[in-house]
Order: C-alpha cells, then structure tokens, then sequence
C-alpha cells in the first residue's frame, strides 16, 4: 500500500492483496479476487484512523468502551492462517471485552485467512456464526 498523503486514494497491489487477503488461495483465484472486489480506500480514513490513530491524544471514534454492559452479544471469528488479524490479536481483542454481563466468545478456523467469508468452504463459517447467533437471541 502506498500512502503518499491523505488526500489519495490508497490500494494495494494484486501481490500485497494476495498476502494480506487471500493468502489460502492459488494466485489465480486471489487475482480473479483481487480484479472483482479491490477497491483503494480514501487516504484521509488510511491516515486519521490507521496509521496514526496510536498518536491522536483525547477520545476520538475508533475507541471502544469494553465495558459496556448494554451491548449485545459477541462473537470473535478468527482464520487461523489470517495475515492482517492474527488469531493472536483477534483472542486479544475478544478478551477485552470484560463485562459481567455480556457474552463474549471467540472461534478460530484453523487454516482461512482474512478472506474466510468468501473463500472456498465460507458456508462453514456462515452456518458457526448463525449457530451462535441463534443461540444468544434475546
């Protein structure tokens, strides 16, 4: 991805969406990805709300009360082959979440990468997350 400011467009290469998307893929099923849903992002968003938002002092809009007791259940989903959101930072992230009376868990499909929901065998992951989401309806 290359950012040049933030008034560009930011995209990335068929190579680094190969890595960081569709990684579980042939390469010439993540081109055929790549060429369908590659879309740059706006570098205003890329620059406010990744690549600094670690340095913004004070509250801003990407941070996210834990805690919150009102919220509805939860369910982490994780690839285990995911490049961009390790299964590592994906339980870390769901551990956060500590309110006493929320439900949070975390499911990890060995094997999928960030693309699992459009990858070959995505209804697996479509029929966990309906389970779970069934079985926590209020």
């Amino acid at each position: 991805m290359c950012i040049r400011d933030s008034h560009q467009a930011a995209g990335f290469t068929p190579d680094q969406f190969h890595y960081a998307f569709t990684n579980t893929l042939s390469a010439a099923d993540s081109l055929a990805a790549y060429e369908r849903y590659a879309i740059p992002a706006p570098g205003s968003w890329v620059w406010s709300y990744g690549l600094i938002a670690n340095f913004k002092p004070g509250r801003q809009e990407t941070w996210v009360d834990f805690h919150n007791e009102n919220r509805a259940p939860l369910l982490f989903i994780a690839g285990g082959a995911d490049h961009i959101m390790p299964p590592s930072v994906n339980r870390s992230n769901a551990h956060h979440y500590k309110a006493a009376s929320t439900v949070t868990e975390y499911h990890e499909f060995p094997g999928r990468s960030h693309w699992t929901c459009a990858e070959p065998g995505w209804e697996q992951v479509a029929d966990k997350a309906l389970e779970w989401a069934l079985a926590h309806a209020r």
